[in-house]
């Protein structure tokens, strides 16, 4: 079941002072709004201008004119949002926001307890569908969590299960403007793609499909905490660096799931499935003392070190 906007900001309790995201589309403009009238003096925003399209001015704009009409400090943060190569777009702008947010938190521009950003349920959608078509497993399946800490501070996705269009009937409904993103139609990012064409192909055939694939996300969430447990556990008793021959008591399964955990808290790196099934393969096969190990992994590389794995870059 999805959640109007007021339905969501009933259920939203955050810890206060809040700072919202603010782009000044139509998502975070509805969100400030109902926050600021919800919590007249508790509200600040943030708003990161991209400087990657000439629209970009614009959103700064319109974000100053609401703010100064709700009467919510503002604080613009100006990034260089470019990709390098062999990164996406997408990526490299979302990256660039999340360092601006905490940029100015941690400059003491804004000191809230609580951020909370607008991505609504369609986002929600394009998201798992992106992780499908990249073979994601259950941690990208689990799609974006409603609340997560980071940094010393609670974020909230407070409008998760409401609709796009539903948050733009409620703007209407307010009388407030919002700025349209021009790239948001080109259908080269695939996101884009994915709004235009499957979201009203899904809509056509499976009308609930927003409630039904958050309910897959959820579950996935929870499968995706138990397999965090898990390898928190079994990484315990292998240790770190992990012993060939305790990775070798251990199921496939929860190898692989252990050896995944390692090399992101260890080394902050994240295997290809096909590196990974390799790097199994070796210590499946490593019973002599002479058996030799270095695999490229991740960002690095995998080796045996006696009688354990050590990792280096």
């Amino acid at each position: 079941m999805t959640h109007s906007v007021e339905a969501a900001m009933a259920a939203f309790t955050p810890m206060l002072p809040l700072a919202i995201g603010l782009s000044g589309g139509a998502d975070s403009t509805a969100l400030l709004l109902a926050c600021a009238r919800r919590w007249p003096g508790q509200v600040s925003a943030i708003h990161v201008h991209h400087g990657l399209q000439a629209a970009a001015d614009n959103f700064e704009q319109h974000c100053i004119t609401l703010c100064a009409q709700l009467e919510v400090p503002l604080t613009v943060q100006r990034v260089d949002a470019r990709h390098a190569r062999g990164q996406s777009p997408e990526d490299a702008a979302r990256t660039a926001r999340y360092q601006a947010l905490q940029a100015a938190v941690a400059a003491h521009t804004v000191v809230p307890a609580s951020i909370a950003l607008a991505q609504h349920a369609d986002d929600q959608v394009e998201t798992l569908l992106l992780a499908l078509s990249r073979g994601a497993g259950v941690a990208g399946l689990a799609a974006m969590p409603a609340q997560w800490q980071r940094g010393g501070l609670a974020w909230h996705r407070p409008l998760l299960e409401v609709p796009g269009a539903d948050i733009r009937r409620w703007l209407q409904a307010q009388h407030q403007t919002w700025v349209e993103d021009p790239t948001n139609s080109d259908e080269r990012y695939t996101r884009n793609r994915i709004r235009a064409r499957l979201l009203p192909a899904l809509e056509a055939v499976f009308p609930a499909f927003r409630a039904t694939f958050a309910r897959s996300a959820s579950h996935a969430a929870q499968a995706k905490e138990l397999l965090l447990e898990l390898a928190e556990q079994d990484l315990a008793q292998v240790g770190n660096p992990p012993r060939i021959t305790a990775l070798q008591a251990l199921s496939t399964a929860r190898q692989a799931n252990v050896l995944r955990h390692w090399l992101l808290i260890a080394h902050q790196t994240t295997p290809a499935s096909s590196q990974l099934a390799q790097l199994q393969q070796q210590i499946r096969a490593c019973t002599t003392r002479g058996h030799r190990i270095h695999l490229k992994v991740g960002r690095g590389f995998v080796l045996r070190a006696g009688a354990v794995l050590d990792w280096y870059n």
